[in-house]
């Protein structure tokens, strides 16, 4: 299908429940992130219509992560950054404590980086190690981290600046799951059971350790 009933778009989009019968149906990661139409027209309200998100497209006014896009029907990611070349101005795509996505602008020096979570990596030929990220980039790198973990990505010299380890004190984002859109410190991790304790500003919750990322 080309497009998703109204009704049963993710909960992590912010669109009305009520209005037309379809919402275009992004090409992946439906539950991930949002399709640049909607990023576009329904959430930076800088188009009216798609048609006029598809000539901003083909005109290439907009950039993913610094990099032209063409279809509007592409996702935007947690973190990922959105760029306005007529409007020099850039967004970053992050959770609300209801687990909504909202765009918040950033300065210029923020639009080449952008932080991942490691979900796998993999020993290659001649011992080098490829780190596949949560948004689906993969690039072979010598830094010490390990699956969970999250990394500050520099889109720029496409490379991993740096590590951070998912640990106690670990400043974390919750993006999956009951608790999404909270944010917390990890107090104490249950490895064996695949979770962490985190304490948010009101309360203390148990969460996934899958549904998390360390943000700083």
């Amino acid at each position: 299908m080309k497009h998703l009933k109204r009704q049963k778009v993710p909960t992590s989009w912010p669109v009305p429940r009520k209005g037309t019968a379809y919402v275009v149906k992004p090409y992946s990661n439906i539950e991930k992130g949002v399709p640049l139409l909607v990023v576009l027209r329904d959430m930076l309200k800088v188009a009216k219509t798609r048609k006029e998100v598809k000539r901003a497209l083909h005109e290439k006014n907009v950039l993913i992560n610094g990099r032209p896009v063409r279809d509007e029907k592409n996702s935007a990611q947690l973190f990922d950054k959105i760029t306005l070349v007529p409007a020099k101005k850039s967004y970053k795509i992050n959770l609300a404590e209801n687990g909504k996505f909202k765009m918040e602008e950033v300065k210029e020096s923020e639009t080449n980086q952008k932080i991942a979570k490691i979900i796998n990596k993999k020993l290659l030929k001649g011992k080098r190690i490829q780190i596949n990220l949560s948004d689906g980039r993969n690039f072979i790198s010598d830094i010490k981290c390990n699956v969970g973990d999250s990394v500050s990505v520099d889109f720029k010299n496409k490379k991993i600046e740096k590590c951070l380890p998912m640990k106690e004190g670990a400043n974390v984002i919750v993006f999956a799951g009951k608790h999404s859109g909270k944010r917390g410190k990890i107090l104490k991790s249950k490895k064996e059971r695949k979770m962490v304790s985190l304490e948010t500003k009101k309360e203390k919750i148990n969460v996934l350790i899958k549904q998390i990322m360390v943000t700083e």
